[in-house]
């Protein structure tokens, strides 16, 4: 049994409450199962099948940078999406027309998404009130759209770029489907490793605290734009290198795969998956990206179905998906004991 206690108080008599080991193990054991499942996926899945799970790869590397932001810092953003336009067309324009390696490019891609994050966020964020970052970033998702697409000269306009090449490991090509996927997997794995690092170290208590009490936590000494601009700007460096997935996988980038619906369905993998857990945006990726494809038997009533299907979550889990993981703890491995 876990030696964490919960205690409270029941007329004149403690009540503690723990929870049983076993589940720690089912949580490491599904855990397990699934990084087994995705590492043996090519056994059993053609490329079509791997082409998603790339999808739901980069799509969760981006997720993961908005749960930064809005799940731990508590900050509305609605330019993930941009972000992953300025990543994908800056390591693009790079490798194609500066004849950079791509890991330097995927690296200037990251540092830029990065130093627009703090450019845009510092001047909204300074302003504690309200929600002037979700205006601040709708006006920039918008201005990015504009420039993709009318600065023909750079970007090829609506007619996008085309013949992106995919990377290469000490000369070994990443070209195949079969190699790409594991490529990307293991970006997942990296960027999920960055992040449990960052809610683990002083920076992401102090992201928790200013979400949950910003008056009292400003009152220790904690700045409120401080944080709340390092979060911001480390999720746009994650859409950025989420943007330089996206372009290897597709070998095509156009103004209009970043365009700002495309934020918003980031943001319900968010809230779908369940905002502010380090499992939500994996579970929102997974449910946004795939449940449509197995719905497709439906015909033309698949994403009436899948609507319906986001509305009942939002209904009956407001907490996200991954909001299940403490209900099922609490009811069926958690026990009281008397003392």
């Amino acid at each position: 049994m876990s030696s964490k206690l919960n205690s409270t108080i029941q007329g004149q008599q403690l009540v503690k409450t723990e929870t049983l080991k076993s589940f720690d193990y089912l949580t490491w054991g599904l855990a397990i199962a699934l990084i087994i499942g995705l590492i043996l996926a090519p056994l059993w899945l053609k490329n079509y099948g791997l082409i998603l799970l790339c999808t739901w790869a980069f799509r969760t590397v981006a997720v993961q940078g908005l749960n930064l932001t809005m799940g731990y810092a508590g900050q509305v953003s609605l330019a993930q999406a941009a972000f992953m336009g300025v990543g994908a067309y800056t390591s693009t324009l790079l490798i194609l027309k500066a004849g950079v390696n791509y890991w330097l490019a995927l690296i200037i891609a990251l540092l830029i998404s990065l130093l627009i994050g703090f450019l845009i966020g510092f001047p909204a964020l300074r302003i504690k009130e309200g929600h002037y970052l979700a205006f601040v970033t709708l006006g920039f998702a918008n201005l990015i759209w504009l420039v993709l697409r009318n600065e023909q000269w750079l970007t090829n306009g609506p007619l996008g770029i085309r013949d992106i090449p995919r990377p290469s490991i000490f000369g070994y090509s990443l070209f195949e489907p079969i190699r790409f996927y594991y490529f990307s997997l293991i970006m997942l794995a990296l960027v999920t490793l960055v992040v449990w690092f960052i809610l683990r170290s002083p920076w992401g208590r102090a992201f928790k605290a200013l979400r949950d009490n910003p008056a009292r936590s400003e009152s220790l000494g904690l700045s409120q734009t401080t944080y709340t601009l390092l979060a911001f700007a480390i999720g746009s460096a994650f859409a950025g290198v989420a943007g330089v997935m996206q372009a290897g996988l597709v070998e095509f980038i156009d103004p209009d795969s970043f365009v700002l619906w495309r934020g918003l369905l980031l943001v319900m993998m968010l809230v779908v998956g369940g905002s502010g857990s380090l499992i939500g945006p994996f579970i929102g990726a997974a449910i946004v990206t795939l449940l449509p494809e197995w719905l497709r038997f439906t015909g033309e009533y698949y994403l009436v179905i899948f609507g319906l299907g986001v509305i009942i979550v939002m209904r009956y889990f407001p907490k996200g998906l991954a909001g299940l993981l403490p209900f099922v703890k609490k009811r069926f491995f958690t026990r009281e004991v008397q003392s």
